[in-house]
């Protein structure tokens, strides 16, 4: 897993509430067993029409959003079924952090498993971040994991704080999975595997 302690990139906006996980990656695209090939399915009946042509309406079809890599969205973003193709689709349309007021705690868990970091903001502070990205085509922004700061690159950049719990942030910035995190207790594992006989009774 990459280790993530800061990243900058283009802000898009997705002003939407309960956004939930059937709606991230459709349930028609999860029949394949690779861990590849979801970024083009990502918000797929949102970003088509019923003919497959790109909707001109949806939010993150705007040019000015081309290449973003932080996705901003509104309260209890990846609700519903658990799945980590929710998360992998994010990942692989580009997306490096989700910054919203809450999230769904499977989601959440599910982005940390797989290094996706999901920033929790107060509402009013996502309010200002929608303003202003509206106000200011291209505007970037810095996730920083080690600071717990997001900062808006305006003339007077604007920075929030945000709250993470120290084991998940540990989690991504050493880029440990959990295997990862269970190895580093390889020796303790080794002699307590030593001690028991591997036999089983019935």
């Amino acid at each position: 897993m990459t280790p993530f302690r800061s990243h900058r990139g283009l802000l898009a906006t997705l002003d939407r509430a309960n956004v939930d996980t059937d709606q991230i990656i459709p349930k028609q695209f999860l029949k394949s067993i690779a861990r590849t090939g979801f970024g083009e399915s990502l918000f797929y009946d949102w970003r088509h029409l019923p003919d497959g042509r790109p909707n001109p309406d949806f939010e993150l079809n705007a040019a000015r959003f081309k290449g973003a890599s932080i996705l901003v969205a509104r309260g209890n973003f990846g609700c519903g079924s658990s799945r980590e193709h929710a998360v992998w689709a994010i990942q692989q349309c580009g997306f490096k952090a989700v910054i919203a007021p809450s999230f769904a705690d499977i989601f959440r868990n599910n982005g940390v498993k797989n290094g996706l970091l999901t920033v929790e903001l107060k509402e009013p502070e996502v309010e200002e971040i929608f303003q202003m990205a509206g106000r200011y085509s291209g505007l970037e922004g810095t996730v920083n994991l080690e600071e717990q700061r997001v900062t808006l690159h305006l003339a007077e950049e604007i920075s929030f704080h945000f709250e993470i719990e120290p084991g998940v942030k540990e989690h991504l910035i050493r880029g440990l999975d959990e295997i990862a995190l269970s190895l580093r207790h390889e020796r303790e594992i080794a002699a307590f595997e030593s001690r028991h006989s591997p036999q089983r009774y019935f």
